[in-house]
């Protein structure tokens, strides 16, 4: 029987766009408690009125940068007092920079990546998991991907991190076993958000070709997908989902059309 999320306190990081704001949609859409974060204010303020309309009984929005972990540490820290028992969080919050070779790269691209892929990952992690083990309840979802299971032309300190983040998932699962709380890993493929625009540091023509004739996924459909492992019975864990669109092999397999 499923799980209802009504009430729940469901943390997604980088809800401001992509496929964080469509979960974070999604879980408000079935009455949960949403609080999410970002980078950007502005977007913030547009999503917690979103989220409202959307159907969840709560919103807290802030700003945060998981790659600063003493801000990171704080903003759990001195969370109002209904928002501390954290139900569900969806690590979310990621991003990748450039396709360059790795020799020639800047190396300020890995730091943004590891950074937030991996360093922040971990940061949030530490910050709520340790109330979850307290209360004995809890579902950790991180946001992998395929590059994580392969590594592509251009993208090795990319597929590293998300290589990363497998690991970690893999890890936190084995130390939380003997307790009740979850850990789940979602691992797309080719997903049409702003990931790609992102990327290649804002360049639209460059960021379109990526996804040009390829039918690919989108953020809702990632989103219906942590929300389904999310509310699976609690003496199921849903381990590893992998997904990816149709025309992709694996991470660099895909067919175009025409």
């Amino acid at each position: 029987m499923a799980i209802s999320m009504k009430d729940k306190v469901v943390f997604v990081t980088g809800g401001g766009a992509g496929i964080g704001a469509a979960t974070a949609l999604e879980f408000a859409k079935l009455g949960a408690k949403v609080m999410i974060c970002a980078r950007r204010e502005a977007t913030l303020a547009e999503m917690e009125s979103k989220l409202r309309a959307a159907g969840a009984s709560d919103v807290h929005a802030f700003v945060l940068d998981v790659r600063d972990r003493e801000a990171v540490e704080t903003a759990i820290a001195q969370l109002p007092a209904a928002w501390q028992a954290v139900d569900v969080l969806v690590n979310n919050a990621g991003l990748s920079r450039g396709l360059a070779k790795m020799y020639e790269d800047d190396i300020q691209n890995w730091e943004e990546m590891l950074d937030t892929n991996v360093k922040g990952l971990l940061y949030v992690t530490r910050a709520v998991v340790p109330g979850m083990v307290k209360r004995n309840s809890g579902h950790v979802i991180n946001l992998g991907s395929t590059a994580g299971h392969m590594t592509y032309p251009g993208g090795g300190v990319y597929c590293a991190s998300k290589a990363a983040e497998k690991s970690i998932t893999e890890g936190l699962r084995i130390d939380l076993n003997g307790t009740a709380v979850r850990v789940a890993s979602i691992d797309p493929g080719m997903v049409e958000t702003d990931f790609s625009l992102v990327r290649f540091r804002g360049d639209v023509e460059r960021a379109a070709k990526v996804y040009a004739n390829a039918n690919p996924l989108t953020a809702e459909d990632i989103a219906e997908t942590i929300v389904w492992v999310a509310t699976r019975a609690p003496n199921v864990m849903i381990q590893t989902i992998t997904m990816t669109p149709v025309s992709q092999a694996n991470a660099f397999v895909l067919a175009r059309k025409g």
